[in-house]
């Protein structure tokens, strides 16, 4: 549970008066999730979700089934690894720890553990745009990393106006974008990242019900098809799984009526 001063902080943060433009949500389908996942990184990639799940003893990497939630395949850290972001990149993936400073590459296919590696402090979120791989530790600071090495080249500051933006969690490539969780927040913030600028915020408020949140823990975890233009979110301990598109501040957030509201 938070604490009362960080709490304040968190809901002060989020009603910061924000230069970018801002957009809420329209749900176009909405998934079945497994409850009891820590959701700590996730990605689409050929027609099914990979997804990072966090706490220590709990860890896990899986291939997911999106229509259904079913997993396909999961590998389990040791119980000493509190598990965290997760990026697809040509054929493996990347798995970093909260505060372990370690992570791993595994075998795309076969979950096969390729190797290990290590960096300077937090493990957050990870993502990439198919050249380098974006990570994020917490702060306001994007790391970017050589994908063949995951040797940091260089940071990007993110920033709406003169305000740094902190706390990112999950990232995920979206056109040309960075998409980032905010932690705490219901709220995605768009990112150039060729400079940091916040092109955008994006308020997910709503997506569960409050007899659903009360079960649940904090928006996190985006996907993109970019094949088919879908957008997922999702959060840590969420029943649900959506995609969502994304409509201008004051639109309605109804389900759309061209798609179903629930997969069987």
């Amino acid at each position: 549970m938070l604490s009362a001063s960080l709490a304040a902080a968190i809901c002060a943060a989020t009603q910061m008066v924000t230069q970018a433009p801002r957009y809420s949500y329209r749900v176009l389908h909405v998934y079945a999730h497994d409850p009891a996942a820590f959701t700590q990184g996730l990605e689409y990639r050929d027609g099914f979700l990979y997804e990072g799940t966090g706490l220590e003893g709990h860890s896990t990497l899986r291939k997911v089934r999106l229509e259904t939630g079913q997993v396909l395949r999961e590998r389990r850290l040791a119980g000493k690894y509190f598990g965290e972001g997760i990026t697809v990149f040509d054929g493996r993936i990347v798995q970093l720890t909260w505060t372990s400073q370690r992570g791993f590459v595994y075998d795309r296919g076969s979950f096969r553990a390729l190797r290990g590696f290590r960096y300077p402090g937090e493990g957050w979120g990870l993502a990439n745009d198919g050249r380098e791989i974006y990570m994020s530790d917490g702060s306001s600071q994007i790391r970017v990393w050589d994908p063949a090495t995951l040797r940091e080249l260089r940071r990007i500051d993110v920033h709406d106006g003169s305000d740094a933006v902190d706390r990112l969690n999950e990232l995920e490539w979206v056109r040309g974008e960075i998409y980032a969780n905010v932690w705490g927040t219901d709220r995605i913030v768009r990112i150039a990242p060729a400079d940091g600028r916040v092109l955008g915020w994006v308020d997910l408020s709503g997506l569960l019900s409050p007899a659903e949140r009360s079960h649940a823990d904090v928006l996190n975890g985006i996907a993109y098809d970019a094949a088919g233009g879908r957008l997922f979110v999702t959060g840590k301990l969420w029943p649900k799984l959506f995609q969502i598109e994304l409509v201008p501040a004051n639109a309605d957030r109804q389900i759309s009526k061209t798609a179903p509201s629930q997969t069987p």
